[in-house]
């Protein structure tokens, strides 16, 4: 069974969740999210809290999706209430982003510059060399900032390209004369 899938969610206020037989859909001040609820997996909304109960214990399967759903419920409460963020940060002589509208254009060093579109619920904002990916949706945040970091990811000798703050990248001693 797992510990995750039984800890409660907190609902704060201003947070309204339906429950239907296949989702639970979360509603909040910046947004609204929804969750699938797996094959014998079920919710239950008790005042201000939220349980996840495994109901089929005996598939596998059944328990690994059990602390999963709980995960993506929680991870949906959090976004519509405080969102979620990414930041990337630019190593390189002539290393530029600016952020257009829905596009982010990008100076990497290739003869052309990159613009990348934007998804839908979410936005990123540019100061000096950081950028910072913002949203409601945690796996389309993650998913845009890996796709901006795959443009050109750190290379090991002199250490440029995109990289996450605070990501450490091991450095590779050059050649011997």
């Amino acid at each position: 069974m797992s510990r995750v899938g039984k800890e409660p969610i907190t609902i704060p206020a201003g947070v309204e969740i339906r429950i239907s037989d296949n989702s639970v859909t979360v509603k909040g001040a910046k947004g609204e999210l929804s969750s699938p609820l797996f094959a014998g997996v079920s919710a239950e909304q008790e005042g201000n809290t939220l349980t996840v109960q495994c109901t089929d214990l005996g598939h596998k399967k059944t328990k690994s999706f059990f602390g999963l759903a709980r995960m993506l419920i929680a991870n949906n409460v959090t976004g519509v209430t405080k969102g979620f963020e990414k930041k990337l940060e630019l190593r390189g002589v002539g290393y530029r982003a600016q952020a257009q509208g829905s596009n982010l254009n990008l100076s990497l060093g290739f003869s052309h510059p990159v613009v990348y579109a934007l998804p839908d619920g979410v936005t990123a904002a540019v100061d000096a060399s950081i950028i910072t990916v913002a949203g409601i949706d945690k796996q389309k945040v993650g998913q845009v900032a890996a796709e901006i970091r795959a443009y050109r990811p750190p290379e090991p000798y002199k250490g440029k390209g995109v990289r996450y703050v605070g990501e450490y990248v091991p450095m590779k001693e050059g050649k011997k004369a």
